[in-house]
């Protein structure tokens, strides 16, 4: 079914309102979520085997989440049935990770990088997606740092048309072995001085990881102007973290600022910067942002023909 572009901006106003968005993100959308809607549900239309599997990469707080909410609603619109997942609902369980904390190295214990998901989980995930009937959506949660009880999955009736699978490392590749001599802040320089825990999450990469990335038949990357942006994000999303939780009269506790926030960010920085300078060439889709997490372009459609 065709969508009409006043059906696409009805959607879109009604997204704008339920998510308490900024006016002015109506006018993003039509440089960025629209467009990209658009290919995607080409891609789709190309293909012969369902699902296609797109996978949405890029950088802490730059709004990937939102994005695929949308995608997700612009398709659907389109008599689509869209699946998505999150590379963060994939974390291993705490316990698990705490293992991994006391038997390779401690910063193990905090999830986000690579060595700290379940990538068989996944790709059970994407297989049973293919499926007619029911399957459980992997959820994780965060605030008590756990897999969330599986009864509380929620449930797709399958076969997906589209997957979408969205996360900060999403698709990402390992790195040279002589790229990880060196350290690339001072959380790795003064807690991984032997290169232990980056070599570990390299590793994840180019073992278990590849079974899961391999699975994308299309990436989208958008990518920051440079870290010193990505940690303002990230900022960002704290500050409204603790406005919600104020807004609940809970106290901010679940919160970072300042140093810890830093710590919490120099985890990520090695990867994220290797992404911006690797994926680019091989993903299907670039969308370099600007501080605003504004497009450059309008949907810059790198490699589009692949």
């Amino acid at each position: 079914m065709a969508l009409t572009a006043n059906g696409e901006s009805a959607l879109v106003s009604a997204f704008v309102r339920d998510e308490r968005l900024p006016p002015d993100f109506a006018d993003l959308t039509a440089r960025l979520h629209r467009p990209l809607a658009r290919r995607i549900a080409a891609w789709a239309e190309a293909r012969e085997a369902a699902p296609l599997v797109v996978g949405i990469c890029g950088p802490q707080g730059c709004g990937k989440s939102t994005l695929t909410g949308l995608l997700a609603l612009l398709l659907e619109a389109r008599d689509l049935k869209v699946a998505t997942l999150s590379i963060d609902d994939l974390y291993l369980p705490r316990t698990e990770r705490e293992r991994l904390a006391r038997a390779v190295h401690p910063l193990l214990r905090t999830r986000g990088v690579p060595g700290t998901h379940d990538p068989a989980l996944g790709v059970a995930t994407l297989d049973a997606l293919a499926r007619a009937g029911p399957t459980a959506l992997p959820r994780f949660d965060k605030a008590a740092d756990d897999r969330a009880p599986a009864a509380d999955w929620p449930i797709f009736e399958g076969p997906a048309d589209i997957v979408l699978l969205e996360g900060w490392c999403v698709g990402a590749r390992p790195q040279p072995p002589e790229a990880l001599a060196a350290a690339v802040n001072s959380l790795e320089r003064d807690e991984d001085p032997d290169g232990t825990w980056r070599g570990f999450a390299n590793a994840a990469l180019a073992g278990p990881y590849r079974a899961l990335f391999g699975r994308l038949d299309r990436l989208a990357l958008l990518t920051a102007p440079d870290f010193a942006v990505v940690r303002a994000w990230r900022g960002e999303q704290e500050d409204r973290l603790r406005q919600r939780l104020a807004d609940l009269g809970r106290p901010p506790d679940q919160t970072m600022d300042g140093p810890a926030l830093d710590r919490f960010v120099a985890h990520y920085e090695r990867l994220t910067r290797w992404i911006a300078q690797d994926l680019p060439g091989a993903a299907d889709v670039v969308i370099r942002l600007d501080a605003a997490r504004r497009p450059l372009e309008t949907l810059a459609l790198a490699n589009a023909g692949r």
